[in-house]
């Protein structure tokens, strides 16, 4: 991809966006921060409006932005603009679909404009549309050096797009920021990133790991925000175009967030470019594009565009799938707001670890590691291959039941993940597998049954039918992985077995 260098945006008057010459980063850090910047007012900008997701100009007094030339809910903007400024012939039509939000703007959506086949290219987009860090940053070694020092491209991008914003119809990216407010980051279920829930509603994922994964995202999101002002200082691009605007001071964290969290649900990730370029905003990528786990098509760099070939036939009209790469559904909910039931990528996840205090552990560290583990394992648990994921669990776990000094020693010189257990402890450990998944079941306020109930009401509210859906998914996993465990108790030659005790048994989390 040979990128263009971020227009000026008031330069915007041709059918093809100039090109910006590079940088030079001409004030240095000191001791102290921004010790050149002359000083500023201190003001915060506001969100344009409640449904929108990147920060509006402090001129804009919260209201939404518009498009006087055209009626506000003409989705044909987006696609007319490109086409405007170099999008060649292709062969989709942007469509609309119902929010589950009476409140809320439809959805917007690709589909095929006619009849397609395997390999039909679907659009190509040029690179002077597209927006990656190089032509954010106007330095692919600038692009490097931020985001490998505590911050990342999602960031950037946020940054610079709600910079753009501030600027309303004058810059060149507005029909295309427009089209991300609309979306508000709203996924294929017309659901929002958990990261913008309220405390209350977060609650529906009480029992998940999900919960906690969005916690932790937060608190990172609220980590690259203190170090926004950094990217403004170093990205000479930007400090050029706002040298008294500094992040920090000019956009509340809240704002940052939202923004974050569009960035988010609708960046690519590009293969075989380099470091500046391999996070791109594709007008007519996601979220316009439907996601879908068991589609094998992906946008792609080429020369100059980045391109969708389909991987199926498309009737006109059709919504067209990308691939969103092998992610279970916990990341298809906190990166892009939906659930897909028929996902094969979805799994758990089970953290096992030796017991530091156990006298032998050094032994067995090095006999886990002789056999590809570590003395903290993380197993995948994948849908539909619970019996084989308790299967790869049990030799590490038996490890840790060794106790007797010479039975360790057989374990060192025996070749291959194989420990001499009895049948008490083999039951030992069955039953600590079997009560760790029940009382991971035990944590989630409802049972499986009273999930199927609540989806089975069509007035559900959306962001807790999503919820419901992955915990209900979950809950389908664990119970298959208790069942299996039960069957390799009931296989045991003698069931009435009471377990050996251990006082160094693995913990499972």
């Amino acid at each position: 991809m040979d990128l263009l260098i971020l227009p000026n945006s008031n330069c915007f008057s041709s059918s093809t966006l100039p090109v910006r010459s590079r940088f030079s980063l001409s004030v240095r850090l000191s001791g102290r921060k921004y010790s050149s910047v002359p000083p500023r007012r201190n003001y915060f900008c506001s969100a344009s409006s409640p449904d929108t997701l990147i920060a509006g100009s402090c001129n804009e007094e919260r209201k939404p932005l518009e498009v006087t030339s055209k009626k506000e809910d003409d989705y044909g903007d987006l696609k007319l603009w490109m086409h405007e400024n170099g999008l060649p012939p292709c062969k989709i039509v942007i469509k609309e679909r119902p929010s589950n939000d009476t409140k809320l703007k439809p959805i917007h959506y690709v589909a095929a404009s006619e009849d397609l086949q395997a390999g039909d290219i679907a659009f190509s987009v040029p690179n002077s549309l597209v927006v990656t860090l190089e032509r954010v940053l106007g330095n692919e070694n600038v692009a490097e050096l931020l985001t490998t020092n505590k911050l990342s491209e999602l960031a950037c991008l946020a940054l610079y797009l709600m910079y753009e914003k501030k600027q309303g119809k004058k810059s060149v990216w507005y029909p295309y920021i427009r089209e991300l407010d609309r979306q508000r980051g709203r996924g294929q279920l017309a659901v929002e990133s958990p990261l913008l829930w309220s405390k209350t509603e977060l609650d529906y994922l009480t029992g998940s790991p999900t919960k906690a994964g969005v916690l932790e995202r937060a608190e990172g999101i609220k980590r690259e925000y203190n170090e926004l002002d950094t990217v403004w200082f170093m990205a000479g691009s930007l400090f050029q175009q706002y040298p008294y605007d500094i992040p920090t001071e000019a956009f509340p964290f809240e704002i940052f967030k939202q923004a974050f969290v569009a960035v988010q649900s609708c960046v690519v990730h590009l293969q075989n470019v380099s470091l500046a370029r391999r996070f791109a905003l594709v007008p007519l990528g996601p979220p316009l594009l439907t996601y879908g786990s068991s589609c094998k098509a992906m946008l792609t760099a080429v020369d100059d565009a980045v391109q969708l070939v389909v991987d199926r036939p498309y009737k006109a009209g059709e919504s067209i799938l990308v691939w969103c790469g092998p992610q279970p559904n916990s990341k298809l909910l906190l990166n892009y707001g939906f659930i897909d039931e028929d996902n094969s990528y979805d799994r758990l996840v089970v953290e096992a670890s030796l017991s530091t205090e156990d006298p032998q552990y050094q032994e067995k560290r090095m006999v886990a590691q002789r056999n590809g583990k570590l003395s903290v394992q993380v197993f995948h648990v994948y849908v539909g291959k619970e019996r084989e994921a308790i299967i790869d669990m049990l030799p590490y776990l038996r490890l840790g039941y060794v106790s007797d000094l010479s039975e360790m020693q057989s374990v060192i010189s025996s070749q291959g993940p194989v420990c001499p257990v009895s049948p008490c402890m083999e039951r030992a450990v069955l039953d600590q597998v079997g009560d760790y998944f029940r009382s991971r079941l035990d944590a989630y306020p409802t049972t499986l049954s009273e999930d199927e109930l609540l989806l089975g009401d069509c007035n559900l509210e959306a962001r807790k039918r999503v919820a419901t859906q992955l915990v209900r998914l979950e809950k389908k996993m664990l119970n298959a992985c208790l069942q299996s465990t039960v069957e390799f108790i009931n296989e045991l030659p003698d069931t009435s077995l009471s377990p050996c005790p251990a006082p160094y048994a693995p913990a499972l989390k």
